[in-house]
């Protein structure tokens, strides 16, 4: 059963306790060449994880070389990851009344629907910039369950890839749900440290695993 507590643990399912555990989390996206990249680091490593999307971003039309939202967050779903509501912009909804959040969080699943199927869950929803106000009790009501805005690396104000990696280093610890960007602009040096230190993590003998569910 759902809960208006953001969930903030990994699942550790069947593993043994013995085995450290993370759950990655990305947020603001699908962006193009940054979601692609790291995707593709995913994939080869057969890491599943969380991807809080934006609507705006998701009817972003690309470009040139760069794909659009549509067909990203297509590749997100092909690839097994599991998508997280986060609102249609990033916008502080902490202010926002109740008929106004489910007006907004219905709209992102409209266009996730468009873009991606009707069969593609949305199981989890991720207040932008950790602002909750009502959106909590709202999104469980749509049946998404709250996830934690826990494990940041403020890799929003700062894009060097080893201070990036430090921080991920101190925010993964056993049992930690992890929360990166890989959109919201430029994310190279995010997408950097994530490699980097997923790389020397499943070194250790860790593994990634998805949040927990109530």
């Amino acid at each position: 059963m759902l809960t208006e507590t953001p969930v903030s643990r990994a699942a550790r399912g069947g593993l043994d306790a013995s085995v450290p555990i993370a759950a990655l989390t990305f947020d603001d996206g699908p962006n193009g060449a940054d979601t692609l990249r790291l995707l593709d680091h995913l994939r080869e490593r057969r890491i599943r994880a969380v991807f809080a999307v934006i609507g705006e971003n998701i009817l972003a039309p690309g470009g040139g070389d760069l794909p659009s939202g549509a067909e990203v967050l297509r590749r997100i779903v092909a690839d097994g990851h599991v998508l997280c509501n986060h609102g249609m912009s990033d916008t502080d909804m902490g202010e926002w009344d109740a008929l106004t959040v489910r007006d907004d969080l219905l709209k992102v699943l409209d266009v996730i629907e468009q873009a991606a199927g009707d069969a593609v869950p949305v199981p989890y929803w991720r207040a932008p910039r950790g602002s909750w106000g009502v959106t909590a009790p709202v999104a469980t009501r749509l049946g998404m369950q709250p996830l934690a805005v826990t494990g940041t690396i403020g890799d929003w104000e700062e894009q060097d890839p080893a201070v990036l990696a430090s921080r991920l280093r101190v925010a993964m610890e056993p049992g930690a749900v992890v929360l990166a960007h890989d959109g919201g602009g430029d994310r190279a040096g995010t997408i950097d440290a994530v490699i980097e230190v997923v790389d020397e993590r499943l070194a250790d003998g860790w593994r990634f695993v998805l949040p927990e569910m109530p």
